[in-house]
Order: structure tokens, then sequence, then C-alpha cells
């Protein structure tokens, strides 16, 4: 049996030790692992998605939170299926995170509709008033905040942007999803804009991802067409289908973000969602360290980008005027 003596010797030795840790490894071990739940609108495979998701992990990162550490990131992407939204939000839910971060307006109301406790930050959502998830922009309300994206005079600049540089256009078709709350407001600015450009609007309706090549190929034949192409989630995920369509038809078309121009796309006018993601970090950081959604005001966005591809435009045959150009933000050759 150790003596009296030999057993100080012993515990004096590991209190000496224990001493010795580093001090971030004891704050470690004492930290509480937390969680966020991260609702993706596009699918896993998306790069633009994959680059939404690394800003959102990087800028909380900046802030302190480090995945695996004292965070942990639960990623579910819904590649623009509501069904699979709604079955993902459920999921989440389920898993009791600190809160949920969720993309696009068929996230954000599939999370809403799952969970009225949970703080919720939404990234890329429009007139989030006017759709009733929060009662105001300085004062949200409830459990959800967050940042939004187009204000309605959008579409009135969409219209400009398209008859600046495609001059002959006489109707435009503007892809829509009739039952997207989020986006009446937009669609009734276009319809509000339209004669001060001498142009006549209709809307190439669709529902889920099978709609889109027949709502296209229904309008195409009408003469001096061009088309604008509302944020969705739908025509986000499948972005390559609607500049391949467009391409087809040869018709000039106005998309809401860049990466519909990068993909051959004519021209897109509209906000850098990645950006939206980074700057949703600080929110997340707040909710993590006590403070309630209610008291976050919803925040605009700040940039907007405009980027014209000119060997698309060259493919129609239209000359970009030299005004517009001056205006790019970038010009694709």
């Amino acid at each position: 049996m150790a003596s009296h003596i030999e057993r100080r010797k012993f515990l004096a030795t590991l209190g000496g030790a224990a001493a010795a840790w580093p001090v971030a490894a004891r704050a470690q071990q004492g930290e509480r692992m937390r969680r966020i739940g991260v609702l993706m609108g596009q699918a896993a495979i998306d790069s633009e998605g994959q680059s939404r998701a690394a800003a959102l992990r990087n800028a909380l990162q900046d802030l302190g939170w480090i995945d695996g550490r004292n965070v942990r990131f639960e990623l579910r992407w819904f590649a623009g299926e509501p069904d699979r939204a709604a079955a993902y939000a459920r999921e989440l839910v389920d898993l009791a995170p600190d809160v949920i971060v969720a993309n696009t307006v068929p996230g954000l109301a599939a999370v809403a509709r799952a969970t009225r406790a949970i703080p919720t930050v939404f990234v890329a959502v429009t007139d989030p008033v006017g759709s009733g998830y929060v009662t105001g922009l300085a004062q949200p309300g409830g459990n959800i905040t967050g940042f939004s994206t187009f204000e309605p005079p959008i579409g009135g600049k969409w219209l400009e942007a398209l008859k600046q540089i495609a001059p002959a256009t006489r109707k435009v078709a503007v892809i829509v999803d009739p039952d997207f709350v989020g986006f009446a407001a937009i669609w009734r600015a276009i319809q509000a804009a339209a004669p001060a450009f001498g142009v006549e609007v209709t809307p190439a309706v669709f529902r889920d991802a099978a709609d889109i090549e027949p709502a296209v190929t229904a309008v195409a034949g009408a003469p001096n067409l061009a088309l604008i192409v509302l944020p969705h989630a739908v025509t986000t995920a499948h972005r390559d289908q609607i500049v391949g369509l467009a391409a087809r038809h040869r018709l000039p078309a106005v998309y809401p973000f860049r990466f519909f121009a990068t993909a051959g796309g004519l021209m897109s006018y509209g906000i850098n969602i990645t950006d939206l993601f980074r700057r949703s970090a600080s929110y997340v950081d707040r909710i993590l360290k006590g403070e309630k959604p209610a008291d976050l005001p919803v925040q605009a966005p700040t940039k907007y980008e405009l980027v014209i591809n000119l060997k698309t435009a060259k493919v129609l045959g239209l000359d970009v005027p030299s005004n517009l150009l001056a205006l790019a933000d970038e010009v694709i050759e």
C-alpha cells in the first residue's frame, strides 16, 4: 500500500500536469458543442451551392466557430424540390439544432412549417414581409430573421436592360412559378413597367422542373420575344437547361444571378448570393451568443452586379451598346 507521502507526491504531480495543459484544450473540454442546421436550395454536387455553404462555414470560423470543435454543421440539399425540402426541414428540426440557416423561399417555407421555436436565419428570400414570414423588416418578431434578395423595382430594371441590349424586343416572357408568393410583387412590378418600354409581358408558367421546357417552348414562337428568368430554387438548380433553351430558340434573356451568365446566358443583373451567406454568419454568431431573431432586423442586399456575355450576344446577332458595357461589372468575352 502506498504511503501517505507517496499519495501526496502523486496528486501533486497530477495537478502539475493538469496545469500544464494548453488553455485552449481545457476550454474546449468545457465548451458545449453547438449544432447548426443548414437547408440548401441546390443539389449537393452544385458548385454554386458548395461555394455558398463554404462562405458561411468560413465566415463562422473567422468568428470562432470551428466545425468539429465547438460547432457541428448539419447540411441538407433539396435541389429545388419542395417535397424534399419539407422532409429535410423536419429532419433538421428533429436534431434540435441551436439555429437553422434556410436558403431560398421553399427552404424557409419548409422550416417555418416545421418549427416556430428554433431560431432561423434565412438567406436569399424575396419579400419576407409580404410572404408572411416576418412581421416587419426592422422588428421581424417570432423566431425568424435573415437576408432578403430583390425588391420589386428590380423588375423594371430587368426590362430596361433587355430593351437596351435587344431593342427590337416587343414581347417578354417571364419564367415564373405562380404559386411562389415571394415573387408576386416583382411580377406586378414587371407588369406595371412594361408599357413604358413598349413591350407586352406574359408569364411562362412552371411549377416544377418538368414544366420548364414546355413553358419556354410554348412562347418561343412569338416574334421579337425575350425572356426574364425570375430567381427561384428550381430555376437556379436547372440553370443550364434554361440557358440551353434560350440558346436553342435564339432568345435574348436576362437572369438574376451571375452564374447564369457564366453558364452561357446573355446577361445577368442581380445580387451576389455567396456574399449574403458570408454576411449571414454574423447573425448565426449573435444567436449562438444569446440574441433573439426577433431583435435582429432583416437585412437587404448591399451589392448588385451586371454581367454581360459578349460571346452569347454575338451568337444572337446583338450589338451591345457601349453605355451598357461601361456599366457592366464583368464582361465575358
